[in-house]
C-alpha cells in the first residue's frame, strides 16, 4: 500500500472522506479544487470585525466644537508677545487637575481658566499679567492644542456582543462587520456631533474572532476540538503543530480539511496526504486555512472497531459475570449445608 502512487492514495483519502460526511449525513465531497497551498498561499479578504476582536483606536484630531469650555488635562498653546527680557512666554500649558495653568514664578504663578472660552480665557491671563507681572497691556494668543476629548477616544476597544463599541462619554458606535476603512469612517462621522473635523487611526489589536478548528477523533471515544488563532499564514501542518501533533489513536490516512460553504451548499472536503507532507515535504495537499475551516483527524479503524466490540460485549460479559458469581456462591453454600449435615448425623 506505501508502495501505491500518491494520486491513488489522495483518491482513497477522498473516498475515506466522503464515507466520514456520508456518517454525518453531509453531503458526499467534491473534488478539490485550486486552493491556496503551502507555497503558493493567497491573501485572505479584507478583515471585518466581529465580537470579540480588539480594535485600537487612535485620535489624532480631537478638537470639540467651539464654544469649547475648557477642562482638566487640556493642553493650551500660548504665545506672549512682548515677554519680559530673557523670560520668553510661549509653548504648550497643560491644565492642571484644580483648573489652573502655571505660568512660571516669573509671570504670577496659576491663573484659574477652567469652564472659559479661550476668549474668555485670553482674558483672564492677560489680566493676570497686568497684575501679577505688572505687565502694560499685555497681547497673548491662546490656542487649544490638545483636548481631553482625544484621550477619552484613544486606546483599546473590545467590540461586544452587540457589535458596538464604546467611546466613552461619546457613546457607542457599531462596527459589527466593517472593515478597517470603514470603522474609521464611522467613528470619525459619530465624533463629528461633538467634534471640528475628527480624525482618527484604527487597527487591530487582538484578532479574537477569526478561527480554525483542529478536531481530533478518540477512536470512538469522544473527539476533541481545540480552536486556533487564524491569523492569515497557517497550513494544515502549522495547526496540528499547535496542537501537539497527532494523538496514538490517529490515523495518517484519514486527515482532511472540511471548509464550511453558505446554507443550501456542500461544504468543500480537502483530503491530505499526511505521509507524503511530514515525510516528503509534498505541498500540495499542504493547504493554507481559512477562517473556519476544520481540520479533522480521525481515528485508526482497528481502534474503532475495538471500542464498538467492547462496547458491545462489555454488557454480556457483565452480565455472564454476575451469573457465575451468583452459581459459584449458591454452590458453595449447598457445600457447606452438606458439610454441616455429615456432621450432625455423626
Amino acid at each position: 500500500m506505501r508502495g501505491r502512487p500518491t494520486a491513488w492514495r489522495a483518491t482513497v483519502c477522498v473516498l475515506v472522506a466522503a464515507v466520514g460526511c456520508h456518517r454525518g449525513n453531509v453531503p458526499p465531497p467534491a473534488p478539490p479544487a485550486d486552493v491556496p497551498r503551502e507555497l503558493d498561499k493567497t491573501t485572505h479578504p479584507a478583515y471585518r470585525v466581529e465580537p470579540p476582536d480588539i480594535l485600537l483606536v487612535e485620535a489624532y484630531k480631537g478638537v470639540p466644537k467651539p464654544p469649547h469650555k475648557i477642562e482638566p488635562t487640556d493642553v493650551l498653546a500660548l504665545q506672549l508677545a512682548d515677554p519680559l527680557p530673557d523670560q520668553p512666554l510661549n509653548g504648550q500649558f497643560s491644565v492642571d487637575t484644580d483648573g489652573t495653568v502655571n505660568l512660571g514664578p516669573t509671570y504670577g504663578g496659576t491663573v484659574s481658566v477652567v469652564g472659559k472660552t479661550l476668549a474668555e480665557a485670553k482674558a483672564a491671563i492677560e489680566a493676570h499679567l497686568s497684575a501679577a507681572a505688572k505687565l502694560k497691556e499685555p497681547k497673548v494668543t491662546v490656542a487649544l492644542s490638545q483636548t481631553r476629548a482625544a484621550q477619552r477616544v484613544s486606546g483599546a476597544h473590545l467590540v461586544r456582543p452587540d457589535g458596538t463599541i464604546s467611546l466613552g462619554s461619546y457613546g457607542s458606535v457599531a462596527v459589527v462587520g466593517l472593515t478597517l476603512p470603514e470603522v474609521k469612517r464611522a467613528i470619525e462621522a459619530h465624533l463629528s456631533q461633538s467634534l471640528l473635523d475628527p480624525e482618527v487611526a484604527v487597527e487591530v489589536q487582538g484578532f479574537n474572532s477569526k478561527l480554525i478548528y483542529v478536531v481530533l477523533d478518540g477512536g470512538g471515544s469522544g473527539q476533541t476540538v481545540q480552536r486556533l488563532p487564524c491569523t492569515g499564514n497557517e497550513t494544515v501542518l502549522d495547526a496540528i503543530a499547535q496542537v501537539n501533533g497527532l494523538t496514538a489513536v490517529s490515523s495518517t490516512d484519514e486527515i482532511w480539511v472540511a471548509r464550511p460553504a453558505p446554507a443550501g451548499s456542500p461544504p468543500q472536503i480537502l483530503p491530505v496526504n499526511w505521509n507524503a507532507v511530514v515525510g516528503c515535504a509534498e505541498t500540495s495537499t499542504n493547504y493554507q486555512l481559512l477562517p473556519g475551516d476544520r481540520v479533522y483527524v480521525a481515528s485508526q479503524r482497528l481502534v474503532r472497531i475495538d471500542t464498538a466490540m467492547a462496547r458491545i460485549f462489555a454488557p454480556v460479559e457483565r452480565v455472564l459475570g454476575i451469573v457465575l458469581l451468583g452459581n459459584s456462591t449458591v454452590r458453595a453454600f449447598g457445600n457447606q449445608q452438606g458439610f454441616g449435615n455429615q456432621g450432625f448425623n455423626r
